[in-house]
């Protein structure tokens, strides 16, 4: 079933060129004629989006993107041409219109609760759960006035993500707040994927847009480039520019030679599919292996001994500042330990060509059982380069018999 028609869409706006007296015109009664210039945002935009997809849309500032959003959105009308819609609308577009500053947040809550299409009863329920998901709980009666920009985003983007929407238009949500609430956007996001919820998603954070999106549309100056499968379209955008979109036989040629590599490719060690690994691949992790304290490669190792991760990495162009990191997670998927190169002081001043970086722990504090490993490098402002989610594992042997996760160093003394 289709959720969203597309049909032939253009967009102009009429620019002013001039203000419309001077003060002698005004003075002597004396008027110019306006002049205008006629900006052409879109033209002849088409596309479907069907029901349970994610289609992720890109471009640089100023191709259109918001445009098109808000005329599915139904804020803007079209100029020519007609969108259809088959389900109900959630956009994440304009977040916090309506907001009071006199009123407190949980009363602002409730407004643009109401404004977002949600019952009265239905707001009661989810109060608390707004509150705590923008991480505001110290300032539910705290006048708006008194917040800063990012927590009263924050405060919408809380409300309006505890709608049950049947379509999702998302607007760079995903800047919204520090790393911990971009978090919790993403696994919300990730959820709603799962519950089947239709997305069309804009972003410049193209790891994003690769984990999400099933297909991507690429605009360019108003004017549709390619549309495709995500990975296809945001290489052509990253590496090849291109202002001409390539021809429908091209594009399923490349999807298929795509589909053919990775299916070549896999292994059970290294496979990451769309889900688990995103970023723009600029550096790229090619691959990632562990050593013991005699510098053996394995993936079993005996609790409190040295363990070295090694992170091997190809930089397709010389890139500056960039960031390494992991994260060691429970095979249950429990955060247990995160830290990258920016937090220990080092600095890599420039990347290119093929290496790899090592990080050492000196004893491993886990008992026992298998964990998961995410490892990542990305830009100092956290744009992702290549993200690899909880794509490795390993094993702690146990070596004492206290019992729990983790191995404190403790004596009894009598």
């Amino acid at each position: 079933m289709t959720a969203i028609e597309v049909e032939h869409l253009y967009k102009t706006f009429r620019i002013p060129h001039e203000k419309r007296t001077t003060l002698f015109e005004a003075l002597t009664g004396v008027f110019k004629p306006p002049t205008y210039e006629t900006f052409h945002a879109l033209k002849d935009i088409n596309f479907t989006v069907e029901d349970e997809e994610a289609l992720g849309i890109i471009g640089v500032n100023g191709s259109g993107k918001s445009t098109l959003l808000k005329i599915i959105a139904n804020i803007l009308h079209p100029t020519g041409g007609k969108v259809n819609i088959h389900k109900k609308i959630t956009p994440f577009l304009e977040l916090g219109v309506g907001f009071q500053p006199d009123l407190t947040a949980a009363e602002n809550i409730k407004i643009y609760a109401t404004i977002m299409g949600m019952q009265k009863r239905e707001i009661s329920d989810k109060l608390e759960d707004i509150i705590e998901f923008a991480g505001l709980e110290k300032f539910r009666d705290t006048k708006l006035k008194n917040f800063s920009s990012g927590m009263q985003v924050r405060l919408a983007f809380s409300t309006a993500i505890q709608t049950d929407p049947e379509i999702l238009l998302m607007d760079e949500v995903l800047a919204v707040g520090d790393m911990e609430f971009q978090q919790k956007c993403l696994d919300t996001l990730s959820q709603y994927r799962k519950e089947g919820v239709t997305i069309v998603f804009v972003s410049h954070d193209l790891g994003a847009v690769r984990r999400f999106c099933d297909r991507t549309l690429l605009l360019n100056k108003g004017e549709q480039v390619v549309l495709g499968d995500t990975g296809d379209v945001i290489d052509r955008y990253v590496y090849g520019g291109g202002e001409e979109a390539p021809s429908s036989e091209s594009i399923n040629e490349s999807e298929k030679k795509s589909q053919n590599e990775a299916e070549s490719a896999e292994t059970e060690e290294t496979l990451v599919d769309k889900t688990t690994r995103w970023g723009d691949r600029i550096v790229e992790i090619t691959d990632v292996e562990f050593y013991d304290k005699f510098g053996n490669r394995g993936s079993r190792f005996n609790s409190l001994d040295l363990m070295t991760i090694r992170i091997f990495y190809h930089a397709h162009k010389k890139v500056s500042d960039p960031v390494f990191g992991i994260a060691l997670y429970s095979e249950k998927g429990d955060n247990l330990f995160g830290t990258n190169t920016e937090l220990k002081n080092v600095e890599l001043d420039t990347l290119e060509g093929k290496g790899h970086v090592d990080l050492m722990i000196e004893r491993i504090p886990m008992i026992t059982g298998r964990f998961l490993l995410t490892v990542a490098v990305h830009t100092r402002d956290q744009k992702p380069y290549d993200w690899h989610d909880k794509q490795y594992s390993f094993d702690v042997i146990p070596t004492s018999r206290d019992a729990g996760l983790f191995e404190v160093p403790c004596n009894w003394k009598i």
